[in-house]
C-alpha cells in the first residue's frame, strides 16, 4: 500500500513540474516510467476497478511519452500493458452488469480506451518501421469510427502524419497508403471531418509523392490527386504542383494553358506569379511562359515591384541566346529610369548583377569590347559624380577590358574614377599598379605596392562584400609579383614577393614565393657593389629564417605533408650552406648562413649526409664566432662571441655522438677540433670547468703533441692565461717527443724553448731552487738531443747557451756563486756544439 502511495504521489508530482515546465519532456517519460512499474508491481491478483483504470491511464500515458521523445521501442511494453488491463476491466465490468443496457455502456467506455491505445500502437510501429503492424492498428480504429465519429478528424490526422513521416523518409509507396488513408478517412464523416483545406493538404502531398516516386509511372494518379486537391480547395500550391506535373509529364502547350486558364480569377501574388513563368521557361515553354509573363503586368499594375517582371523576361532572353532582345529590353529600363520610371532599389542591384554577369562571360570569352558594352549599361543607372564602392569595382573592370584593348588612356581613366569612388580598395591599388607596371613608372609601381601590402595588412571593413576569400589580399600581391617579373621590373617584383611572404597562409605558396625572392635577390647581389649587398644578404637571411619559422609552423597544417617539408627543408639548407661559403669574407655573415643552415636541416631526416653537413655547420660557426672573438672587440662583445662559439659546441657534440654511430671515423678530426675549439673558448671565459676540462684530455692515451702545443699556446693567449695548463701541456709534448723513434729535432727545440720560457720567466732573480733544477733538467734534455743529432737549430743552441750563461749571471748578481758558476758552465757546454758562430762566441 506505501509503495503504491508513492507511485501516485511520484506520478502527480511528474504532472505537476512538467505543467510548471520544471522537468524535460524526457526526464518526465522516466519518471512516469518509475511510477508505472512500480503501479505494476502492487497489483494483486483482483485488482478492483479503479486501479485497472489507472493503470490503463498510466501504461498509455507513460508508452505515449517514450514515444514523443523519440524511444518508441520503450513504449510497445507499456502499451499492450494497457491493452491487457482493458481486456481485464471489460471482463470486471461484464461481470458486474444486470443487463445488455449496461453492457453496452461499458463497452462504449471501453472502446474509448482501447482506441487511443491502437493508436499509440500505430505511432510506435511507424516510427520502428513496422508497416504492417500500423496498417492493422490504424484498420482496427477505422472499424471502430462507426461508434467513435468523434475521432475521424484525430485519426485522419495521424495518417496524414504517417504519410509525411514516411514521405520525409523516401517511403514513397507506404506515404501514399497513409495519405490515402487520411483523404478516404476524412470522407466518413463530414460532421466531424478534418475540413476541406486540411484534405486539399494531403492531396497535395499525395500527388507530390506519386510525382516524386514515379512520375512517368503514377502520372495519372498524380494528376487525379492535384485536380481532387484544386476541386476541395484552390489554393496556388495546388496550382504550381500541376503546372509542375504537367510540364514534367510533356503535355502539351494546349494542357498547359487550360491548367493556367484554372486559376486566371484567383488572386496570387506577384512572386508566386513569377515562379510559374520561371517554372515555365525553364522547362523550355518559351511560348507559354512569355505569354504568361506578359499577362501578368496586367494583374499587378499599380505594384512597385512590376521591375520583377522585367528582370525575369530579360534574364530569360539572356538564357536563350536572344541578346539582342535583352539589350532592347535593357535599354528601355534605363530609358525609363530618367523619364520617372525607376525601378525599386533591390530589383536595380538584381538588374545589375545580370548586366554583370553578362560582361564577365565576355571578358571570360576575350571578347572585351562586348564587356565593356555591359559594363556601360551598369554604368547608365549612375548620376555624374556619385560615389559608390560598386561604381568603383566596375571602373575596375573597365579598366582591366582597356588594358586588354591596349587602350591605356581609357584605363587610366577608368582607374581614375575608381579612385575617386574608393581610394583605400586593395583592388583600385592593384588597378594603379597594373597600368604603372606597363608604363614602367617603378616609382610608382613601388608606391602602389606598398599600399597593397598596408591593406592586406588591415583590410578595410567595407571592403568585405568585395572580397573573393580571405586570402585575397595574397591573391592580389602574388598576382603583382607575376606581372613585374613579366614586365623585368625585378625590384617591384622582390617588394611585391616580400608583402605576399608576410601575409600567405598556405604553406606551399608561401615557400614557393620564398624561393623566387632568393633566386631573385642572388641574381640581383650579383650585379651590385659591396655597400648594396650588405643590405640585400640581410634581406637573404630574413628570407631564411622566415623559411625556418615556417617550417616550424607548417606542422598544423594537414594539406603539408612531411614529404613536403624535407623537400623544402633540404632546398633552404642547401642554399644557406653556399651562401655561406660564398661569403667567407664576411666573417658574421657566413656565421648567420651556417647556424641557419644547421636549423633548416633539422626538419630533414637524420641520415649520414645530413649529420655531417649540421656537423660542418656547427664546427664553422664555432669557428667564426672564436675568429672574431680574436679580434679587438670590447670585453662584453667577447664574451657573447665566446658564449656563443661554446653553445654550438655542445650542439655539434652531440651530433658528432650520433654521426659516429653511422661509420667509422678514425681518421676524422672532429674530436681534435672540439678539443682546442672548447679549451679556446673556456679559457678566455675564464671558466672554472676549464680545469676538469682538461683532466679527461690528460688521460687520453692517443692525443697528439701538436694538439698539446696548441693548448699550451691557446692557455696564455690573452684574455686567457693559464701558466699551469700551459707548462703541463708542453711537459707532455716533450714527453711524447722524447718517445718518438726518431726525435724531430725542430719541433723539439720549439717545444722546450717554449716550456723553459714559461718555467724560467726573463728578468727574475730569486728563484726557487726546485724550478732551477726544473729547468736544468730541462737543459739536460736538450743537450742530449743536441749531442745526438745535427739538426738542432743553431739559432736554438745559441738561445739555450744564452739563457743558461744569463741565469748563472743572474745568480752572481744575488751573491750564489756556486750556482752562478754551475749556469755558466752549462751554457759553455753548448758552446761546442755551435757551428759558424762558435769563434764569435768563444
Amino acid at each position: 500500500l506505501q509503495v503504491e502511495e508513492s507511485a501516485v504521489s511520484l506520478w502527480n508530482w511528474t504532472v505537476t513540474k512538467h505543467t510548471d515546465a520544471v522537468i524535460s519532456d524526457e526526464q518526465r517519460a522516466k519518471l512516469r516510467f518509475v511510477a508505472c512499474r512500480l503501479i505494476c508491481l502492487c497489483e494483486g491478483s483482483d485488482p478492483p476497478e479503479g486501479t485497472i483504470r489507472r493503470q490503463i491511464l498510466m501504461s498509455m500515458k507513460t508508452g505515449k511519452g517514450w514515444i514523443d521523445i523519440g524511444k518508441a521501442a520503450l513504449a510497445d511494453g507499456f502499451l499492450e500493458n494497457a491493452m491487457n488491463s482493458i481486456e481485464k476491466l471489460y471482463a470486471k465490468l461484464r461481470k458486474g452488469s444486470e443487463g445488455e443496457a449496461d453492457i453496452q455502456v461499458h463497452r462504449a467506455d471501453v472502446e474509448r480506451s482501447l482506441f487511443k491505445v491502437l493508436s499509440y500502437q500505430a505511432e510506435s510501429a511507424v516510427a520502428q518501421g513496422d508497416f504492417q503492424k500500423a496498417v492493422m492498428c490504424v484498420q482496427r480504429c477505422k472499424d471502430m469510427l462507426m461508434k467513435l465519429p468523434k475521432e475521424t478528424c484525430y485519426l485522419s490526422i495521424l495518417c496524414y502524419n504517417f504519410g509525411v513521416e514516411t514521405y520525409e523518409r523516401k517511403r514513397y509507396e507506404q506515404s501514399s497508403f497513409w495519405l490515402s488513408q487520411s483523404y478516404d478517412i476524412g470522407k466518413m464523416d463530414m460532421k466531424y471531418s478534418v475540413g476541406k483545406e486540411m484534405q486539399a493538404k494531403v492531396l497535395r502531398l499525395l500527388a507530390t509523392t506519386y510525382f516524386e516516386w514515379d512520375c512517368s509511372l503514377y502520372l495519372d494518379k498524380a494528376l487525379k490527386a492535384i485536380s481532387l486537391a484544386n476541386q476541395e480547395n484552390l489554393h496556388p500550391a495546388g496550382f504550381f504542383l500541376k503546372v509542375k506535373i504537367l510540364l514534367k509529364s510533356g503535355a502539351s502547350d494546349e494542357d498547359i494553358n487550360s491548367a493556367l486558364a484554372e486559376f486566371t480569377h484567383f488572386e496570387m501574388s506577384l512572386d508566386f506569379c513569377l515562379n510559374t513563368a520561371k517554372l515555365l521557361l525553364e522547362h523550355g515553354r518559351e511560348s507559354v511562359g512569355f505569354d504568361f509573363l506578359k499577362s501578368v503586368p496586367e494583374r499587378f499594375e499599380s505594384s512597385p515591384d512590376l521591375g520583377k517582371i522585367t528582370l525575369l523576361h530579360i534574364e530569360f532572353l539572356l538564357q536563350n541566346k536572344r541578346e539582342l532582345l535583352a539589350k532592347q529590353k535593357i535599354e528601355e529600363v534605363i530609358i525609363g529610369h530618367y523619364t520617372g520610371k525607376q525601378l525599386l532599389p533591390e530589383a536595380l542591384n538584381q538588374l545589375h548583377i545580370i548586366l554583370w554577369d553578362r560582361a564577365a562571360k565576355h571578358y571570360e570569352e576575350k571578347s572585351y569590347s562586348e564587356a565593356l558594352h555591359w559594363y556601360n549599361y551598369s554604368v547608365s543607372f549612375y548620376t555624374p559624380g556619385q560615389i559608390d564602392q560598386n561604381l568603383a569595382k566596375l571602373q575596375r573592370n573597365m579598366a582591366s577590358c582597356y588594358l586588354h584593348l591596349k587602350q591605356v588612356d581609357k584605363a587610366k581613366e577608368a582607374v581614375k574614377q575608381a579612385e575617386r569612388c574608393d581610394p583605400n580598395s586593395i583592388f583600385t591599388k592593384f588597378s594603379v599598379y597594373k597600368i604603372a607596371v606597363l608604363e614602367n613608372d617603378t616609382d610608382k609601381a613601388m608606391e602602389a605596392v606598398l599600399e597593397m601590402g598596408k591593406l592586406a595588412e588591415k583590410p578595410s571593413e567595407h571592403e568585405d562584400n568585395l572580397r573573393v576569400d580571405k586570402n585575397t589580399g595574397s591573391n592580389l600581391l602574388s598576382l603583382a609579383a607575376q606581372i613585374a617579373l613579366e614586365n623585368d621590373q625585378q625590384i617591384v617584383a622582390i617588394k611585391a614577393l616580400e608583402y605576399l611572404s608576410e601575409h600567405l597562409q598556405d604553406c606551399r605558396q608561401l615557400f614557393t614565393s620564398l624561393k623566387c625572392l632568393v633566386r631573385l635577390m642572388l641574381s640581383k647581389i650579383m650585379a651590385e657593389n659591396a655597400e648594396k649587398r650588405d643590405e640585400d644578404i640581410n634581406s637573404i637571411l630574413t628570407y631564411l629564417n622566415l623559411a625556418h619559422k615556417k617550417l616550424a609552423e607548417s606542422f598544423t597544417e594537414e594539406k603539408f605533408t612531411g614529404d613536403m617539408r624535407i623537400l623544402e627543408a633540404h632546398w633552404f639548407r642547401k642554399v644557406a650552406w653556399n651562401l655561406a661559403v660564398q661569403f667567407k669574407d664576411s666573417p658574421e655573415k657566413m656565421r648567420d648562413f651556417f647556424v641557419l643552415s644547421y636549423k633548416l636541416s633539422q626538419f630533414c631526416p637524420s641520415d649520414k649526409a645530413v649529420l655531417i653537413a649540421q656537423k660542418t655547420c656547427l664546427l664553422m660557426a664555432a669557428a667564426v664566432d672564436l675568429e672574431m672573438g680574436r679580434q679587438q672587440v670590447t670585453p662584453s662583445e667577447q664574451t657573447e662571441l665566446f658564449s656563443q662559439a661554446l653553445q654550438h659546441l655542445q650542439t655539434c657534440k652531440e651530433v658528432w655522438k650520433v654521426l659516429k654511430l653511422t661509420g667509422d671515423f678514425a681518421k676524422d678530426p672532429t674530436d681534435t677540433l672540439l678539443l682546442l675549439y672548447e679549451f679556446e673558448a673556456r679559457s678566455k671565459l675564464n671558466d672554472p670547468t676549464l680545469h676538469n676540462l682538461m683532466e679527461s684530455v690528460w688521460e687520453q692515451p692517443q692525443i697528439e703533441i701538436k694538439t698539446l702545443e696548441i693548448i699550451a699556446s691557446l692557455a696564455m693567449e690573452p684574455p686567457a692565461r693559464y701558466p699551469v695548463l700551459c707548462k703541463k701541456a708542453l711537459k707532455s709534448a716533450l714527453n711524447l717527443h722524447r718517445k718518438q723513434a726518431v726525435i724531430d729535432a725542430v719541433q723539439f727545440s720549439k717545444c722546450l724553448h717554449s716550456l723553459i720560457n714559461i718555467s724560467l720567466p726573463t728578468g727574475l732573480t730569486d728563484l726557487d731552487t726546485c724550478v732551477l733544477q726544473e729547468v736544468w733538467d730541462y737543459f739536460e734534455d736538450a743537450l742530449s738531443v743536441v749531442s745526438s743529432t745535427d739538426a738542432y737549430p743553431e739559432m736554438e743552441i745559441l738561445w739555450l747557451m744564452t739563457r743558461a750563461w744569463n741565469t748563472g749571471i743572474f745568480q752572481y748578481t744575488v751573491g750564489k756563486y756556486k750556482e752562478a758558476e754551475q749556469w755558466c758552465g752549462l751554457g759553455m757546454r753548448f758552446l761546442n756544439h755551435l757551428g759558424s758562430l762558435k769563434k764569435t762566441y768563444e
